[in-house]
């Protein structure tokens, strides 16, 4: 034994016991349990292999960690052991192999049931009354839990029929899914800290001083054992215990059954793997258990374990890793998603190397940044996340992480829009990123109506870098579609004709293939009927733009920010070049009397006489600009009953406060001279 091997042991021990603390007494475990198994498997061969090096105070001699001071400590006469793990097939194998040799049996009959993932507990019941129930604490001592168990309603208070003077029961306190989202939904709400996960969540309700607070979590719980009896005699196997159990009006786990051999077992284990993602609540594995209660006696215990019981541990959803760097990736509609790009784990059942981070929120909220230590999750086919960072392990001098101001992929401006958590590359006609589904869009029947230019076909086309922007479509040859797969010169000339004959359009066609976010055919038909032509729609400002009709500050900040992107702007001339697009401006009809033409109004309150988006909708007809807020430009500000903060705004800057009254003048052609 090297100096080395005696510092490793005693830095696992400390790490061990660190974690332990936090797993078992804070309810905040900062690391996955696969990772504390691996710590856990170490030590343990370490002092397997150098005996002297194993310490009475070493974690691989206990099973949990002490209990809470909060609690009156409860002494268990028949020690709340832990099992031992398998993490293979092989493992299961050998487990079975040990008893057989053991016992000098055949294929043995064995009960698989689902490893909850929550907290173990001890109920104790005195002639079928509920009068202790126990965490599990070290294995010896545990802590009373009796007044907030009692507030789960799958625990009877009272036991049914024919029960023994005593008995003691073990199993497993859990919280289901649903329960567990909805439990989080109100903590935010409640500007409370949320829970990591359900287990955290049980372990915290079931230590909460105040059994009001524990009886409003959706808690539940599954016994799985009979650790003490006293006036009765138990059923001898395993499976019959459990049903006498469901007669006593005890919650028992529906999905535990009876199977032969190792083989028996690891058919259960894939099957019920196979559902897990589909159960109520969160399992971690399965537990195969000796049937014939007999035999368990007979194989007795080791130090922390019994010898007749295994664990069989899924694939890790759970393991850290390092984050090395947080790059950006751009969706079909300009959405900017961060995505961490891991050293390579194995999580899951698969080897993970990225993981989706959400967006910048989320990344605030966790405090993830490059160079941590991080906590990557896998459930079945879901895409992997980085649920946080391990703090105690982060490097100095690390950075917050910052999204680009401009695109990564063609360093168009960044914009988000107010309400919203995602953040959204503004070159939508020429942005790379948004080629494919662009071009699709634009050649829609609804937009140019371009026949024959379909999906697989734009796909090649921008693959193979013929195409780069929906401009490029129109120098397309006939040379150059005829070679592409699925094409002949027929159907590339068929497609060179469509391209031309969409070259004559409208202005509201055009403006909705333009792929504007937000911008519909209703909308586009809209801008066009108000504005007449392309240029003026350019030039608007989010303000001016709201004055159209059914168009808000959200659609209008979508066609400013559009318009005045220069990327967008060249893609669009390049449309408008001689031979190319061209369509009929509108005629706007300017018969009609426009008497507010440049006047700037507000409305605030609510009116008798027509609702504010009829007063809006009249007023624009007349040519005014109504704006949602009053600024030193505002000529007048309406107020109808209850009219808020925007008057007294209005009186401190000196602009005019009218009536429902004058707002009737107004509408019929009566100008107030300015105040």
């Amino acid at each position: 034994m090297s100096n080395v091997d005696h510092q490793r042991a005693a830095e696992l021990r400390q790490q061990l016991n660190y974690h332990n603390y936090r797993y078992y007494t804070l309810d905040e475990p900062e690391i996955p349990d696969a990772e504390y198994d691996r710590l856990m498997r170490e030590l343990e061969q370490l002092e397997a292999q150098y005996p002297q090096l194993r310490t009475a105070d070493s974690p691989t001699q206990r099973v949990g960690n002490a209990p809470l001071d909060a609690f009156e400590p409860v002494t268990h006469h028949v020690p709340m052991l832990s099992l031992s793990n398998a993490f293979s097939d092989e493992d299961v194998f050998d487990f079975d192999r040990r008893i057989r040799e053991r016992l000098e049996l055949g294929d043995e009959e064995y009960v698989a049931e689902p490893k909850l993932d929550g907290l173990a507990i001890s109920l104790l019941y005195e002639h079928g009354t509920l009068v202790r129930a126990a965490t599990r604490g070290d294995g010896t001592t545990g802590e009373d839990v009796t007044q907030n168990v009692r507030t789960i309603r799958a625990v009877p208070l009272q036991l049914i029929r024919n029960f023994p003077a005593l008995l003691e029961v073990r199993g497993e306190v859990f919280m289901p899914k649903k329960g567990f989202e909805q439990l989080n939904q109100r903590q935010r709400e409640a500007g409370e800290k949320t829970f990591a996960n359900p287990r955290n969540a049980a372990a915290g309700s079931l230590r909460q001083l105040d059994s009001r607070i524990a009886a409003k979590r959706p808690l539940a719980m599954y016994c799985y054992a009979i650790a003490q009896v006293e006036g009765q005699s138990l059923p001898v196997t395993q499976f019959a215990q459990l049903e006498w159990l469901k007669t006593l009006g005890l919650p028992v786990c529906p999905l535990a059954e009876k199977v032969t051999g190792p083989q028996g077992c690891l058919d259960y284990f894939q099957r019920l793997g196979e559902r897990r993602e589909q159960l109520e609540y969160d399992i971690d594995g399965v537990v195969y258990k000796l049937n014939d209660v007999r035999l368990q006696q007979r194989m007795g215990f080791i130090a922390k374990a019994p010898r007749w019981a295994i664990a069989h541990k899924f694939p890790a959803q759970e393991q850290l890793t390092v984050l090395e760097r947080i790059e950006i990736q751009v969706g079909r509609t300009g959405a900017l998603t961060p995505v961490a790009r891991l050293q390579p784990v194995f999580v899951g059942g698969v080897t993970v190397t990225n993981a989706t981070l959400h967006n910048l929120d989320e990344i605030e909220r966790k405090d993830i940044r490059e160079g941590d230590t991080v906590i990557v999750r896998r459930a079945g086919d879901v895409i992997p996340e980085v649920v946080g960072s391990v703090l105690s392990m982060r490097p100095q001098n690390t950075q917050a992480f910052v999204m680009p101001q401009q695109c990564p992929v063609c360093g168009s401006h960044v914009m988000r829009v107010e309400g919203e958590t995602v953040l959204r590359c503004t070159g939508g006609l020429y942005c790379a990123a948004q080629q494919k589904e662009g071009i699709k869009h634009f050649a829609s029947r609804r937009a140019m109506d371009i026949e024959g230019l379909g999906d697989k076909l734009v796909d090649q086309l921008v693959e193979l870098g013929l195409v780069k922007n929906v401009a490029d479509l129109y120098s397309l040859t006939v040379d150059q579609l005829a070679g592409l797969e699925r094409m002949a010169e027929k159907s590339a000339s068929n497609l060179i004709a469509a391209l031309e004959k969409s070259k004559a359009t409208t202005l509201a066609r055009f403006l909705f293939a333009l792929g504007i976010r937000e911008v519909g055919e209703a909308t586009a038909q809209a801008l066009a009927n108000y504005y007449g032509n392309l240029d003026k729609i350019m030039q608007q400002d989010v303000e001016s733009l709201q004055q159209v009709p059914d168009v808000g500050p959200v659609v209008a900040s979508r066609i400013a920010e559009f318009f005045a992107e220069m990327h967008n702007k060249n893609v669009i001339a390049e449309l408008r070049k001689p031979n190319m697009l061209h369509w009929d401006d509108v005629v706007v009809d300017d018969s009609v009397s426009k008497p507010l033409e440049g006047k700037t109004i507000v409305l605030t309150g609510t009116f008798n006489s027509l609702s504010r988006t009829e007063a809006k909708e009249a007023l624009q007809k007349l040519g005014a600009k109504v704006a949602g807020s009053v600024s030193k430009n505002t000529d007048y500000v309406i107020a109808g009953a209850d009219p808020g903060s925007k008057v007294e705004k209005a009186e401190s800057l000196g602009v005019a406060v009218l009536d429902e009254a004058a707002l009737q003048k107004l509408l019929n052609g009566e100008l107030l001279a300015d105040e």
